[in-house]
C-alpha cells in the first residue's frame, strides 16, 4: 500500500483545475472596502473572471481593466494604467485603494507597474487628487507561473505589508481565512463569537451575499477597511486557516513585527475544528465555553449516524485548492471514507514536503495518489483508461462533465460553483460545517442510488 505524490507527466493542460494568479490578486482585491483593482492586460483578464465571481456569488463586483491592446502589446502599455487611475478615480469619488494588477502580457512586454506607481504618486495623486487619500499598490501576479491560489497569497500579503504599521497593541488576533464563502465566514465569526475573542478578519466577505433592497441592487464589496489592514502589525497573534492562502501575510507579519503565528490547519471537520479551537485558546487564553462543547457533540453525533453505515469504504476523488482538497481528505478519512486521488492544480513544489501530505503518506493503509500541476484529464483519464473506480467526487463546477460521461456521483465544493443554488451561504468550516458537508455528501450518494435504482444495501444498509 502507497501513498504517491508525483507530477503530471504531461508538458501540456487539457481542461485546467485553476485559473491563473491575477483571479487570484482579483478575489483579494474585492474583499477590501473602498477598493477598485485595476488589472493591467486585457479586457478578457477582467471580464472572464469577473463572470466567474458572478456565477459563483450570484452577485456583481467592481474591477477596472487596463484593456491593453495590439499597440500597447508591442510598445508598452503604461500609459493605460496612468490613465485609468485618472478615470477611476473622478469616476469614483469614494475609492481609496487602487491595486494595480500585472497579467501574463504586460508582466511579458516589461511593463513597469512599479515605476508607474511612483510616477503617480509624485504627479497626477499631488496635482489633480491633493488632499485625497489614494494609495496605488503593484501587485505582479503572472500568469504563465502559479495559479489563482498563488496569486492570492501574494495579494494578500502585498496587502497587508503596504498597510501594516507598528502603533499601540490593540488585543485582537489577526483570523486570514483563505479563499472561503461567505457562509464561512459567518460560521468562523460564530465561533469567536462564542469564546469572546476579538479579532480582524482577513477578508470580510459576509456582504458577498448583498440584499437587494427597495432603494436598489447594492454593488457587492467586502468590507475589511484600510484600519483592518493598518491594525494588522498590532494584533497580540496571527491565524492563517490555510498555508497557501494567507500563508504569506501571516509570515511576513511575524517576521517583520514578531507577532506570534500560527499557520493551519484548515478546520475542516472535527478534528481541525478542534486544532483551530485550541490554537484560539493557547492565543488569548481564553477558555472552549460549553456551548462549542454541545456544538461539537450534536457534530459527532450527526457525523456517527452517516460514518460507518453510509460512508465506510466509499472511494473518493478530491479536486480544487491545496489546502480544501487537504482539508477535505482529513476528513473523508475521519468518516471512514478513502480518498484516492487527490487533484492539486498547480505547480507548487512545496506540495511534496507538505507535513499534512507526509501525514497521509505515513498513515493510509491504500493506495493513494496525490498528483501536482494536475489538470482534469489526470481523473478522466483513470477513470476511462485505467480503471479508477470510484464512488464520489468532491470538487467545483469546472469538473461536472466527468461526473455525467462516467455516471458518477458529484458533490460541489470549493470555487467556482455555478450549477447549485446558494452553495456559498453554507459554511464546510467548523462543527456545523462538518454536519452540513457530511449530510450533503451522505445525500448525494442517496440521490445517485435512487437514479441508478440501487436498492439499501449498496450504501450498507441492512
Amino acid at each position: 500500500m502507497s501513498c504517491e505524490v508525483k507530477n503530471k507527466e504531461r508538458v501540456g493542460v487539457i481542461n485546467p483545475i485553476f485559473t491563473c494568479q491575477p483571479c487570484g490578486a482579483q478575489f483579494a482585491s474585492i474583499g477590501i472596502k473602498d477598493t477598485i483593482g485595476i488589472v493591467h492586460g486585457g479586457q478578457g483578464c477582467v471580464m472572464f473572471v469577473r463572470l466567474l465571481f458572478s456565477q459563483h456569488f450570484k452577485e456583481s463586483f467592481e474591477l477596472a481593466s487596463s484593456s491593453v491592446h495590439e499597440e500597447g502589446a508591442v510598445f508598452g502599455a503604461c500609459r493605460r494604467v496612468e490613465e485609468g487611475v485618472d478615470v477611476l478615480l473622478m469616476r469614483y469619488p469614494h475609492v481609496k485603494v487602487i491595486p494595480i494588477i500585472s497579467t501574463c502580457s504586460t508582466e511579458i512586454i516589461g511593463d513597469d507597474i512599479d515605476g508607474v506607481v511612483i510616477k503617480l504618486n509624485e504627479g497626477l495623486l499631488k496635482e489633480k487628487y491633493a488632499g485625497r487619500e489614494v494609495h496605488l499598490i503593484p501587485i505582479h501576479t503572472p500568469s504563465f507561473v502559479g495559479s489563482m491560489v498563488s496569486g492570492y497569497d501574494i495579494a494578500v500579503r502585498d496587502f497587508v505589508k503596504y498597510f501594516a504599521k507598528k502603533d499601540e497593541p490593540n488585543g485582537k488576533i489577526n483570523l486570514f481565512t483563505g479563499w472561503v464563502n461567505p457562509g464561512d465566514v459567518t460560521a468562523l465569526k460564530h465561533l469567536l463569537s462564542e469564546m469572546q475573542i476579538d479579532a480582524t478578519v482577513l477578508f470580510e466577505i459576509e456582504s458577498f451575499d448583498s440584499p437587494l433592497m427597495p432603494d436598489g441592487n447594492h454593488v457587492s464589496h467586502g468590507s475589511t477597511t484600510i484600519e483592518d489592514l493598518r491594525g494588522t502589525a498590532n494584533a497580540s497573534g496571527t491565524i492563517a486557516l490555510n498555508v497557501y492562502e494567507g500563508g504569506k501575510a501571516a509570515k511576513f507579519l511575524e517576521k517583520e513585527f514578531q507577532i506570534p503565528t500560527v499557520i493551519g490547519p484548515t478546520p475542516i471537520g472535527i478534528r481541525n475544528t478542534d486544532t483551530f479551537l485550541q490554537n484560539l485558546k493557547t492565543m488569548t487564553g481564553k477558555p472552549i465555553p460549553e456551548s462549542l462543547v454541545r456544538e461539537r457533540g450534536l457534530a459527532i453525533d450527526a457525523l456517527t449516524d452517516l460514518t460507518h453505515l453510509f460512508f465506510a469504504d466509499k472511494r473518493v476523488a478530491i479536486y480544487g485548492n491545496p489546502d480544501l482538497v487537504i482539508g477535505l481528505a482529513e476528513f473523508c478519512l475521519d468518516l471512514e471514507m478513502k480518498p484516492v486521488l487527490l487533484l492539486l492544480g498547480d505547480d507548487n513544489s512545496a506540495y511534496k514536503d507538505d507535513p499534512r501530505i507526509k501525514d497521509l503518506q505515513e498513515k493510509v493503509d491504500y493506495d493513494m495518489q496525490i498528483v501536482t500541476n494536475a489538470d482534469f484529464w489526470e481523473l478522466e483519464n483513470r477513470i476511462k483508461n485505467e480503471g479508477l473506480e470510484l464512488d464520489l467526487i468532491l470538487g467545483h463546477s469546472k469538473g461536472r462533465f466527468i461526473s455525467i460521461d462516467y455516471n458518477i456521483p458529484m458533490f460541489r465544493v470549493g470555487f467556482p460553483t455555478y450549477d447549485r443554488a446558494g452553495m456559498y451561504r453554507h459554511p464546510i468550516v467548523g462543527y456545523a460545517g462538518a454536519i452540513w458537508l457530511a449530510e450533503q455528501m451522505a445525500n448525494t450518494l442517496f440521490t445517485d442510488m435512487e437514479y441508478k435504482k440501487n436498492k439499501e444495501w449498496i450504501l450498507n444498509v441492512w
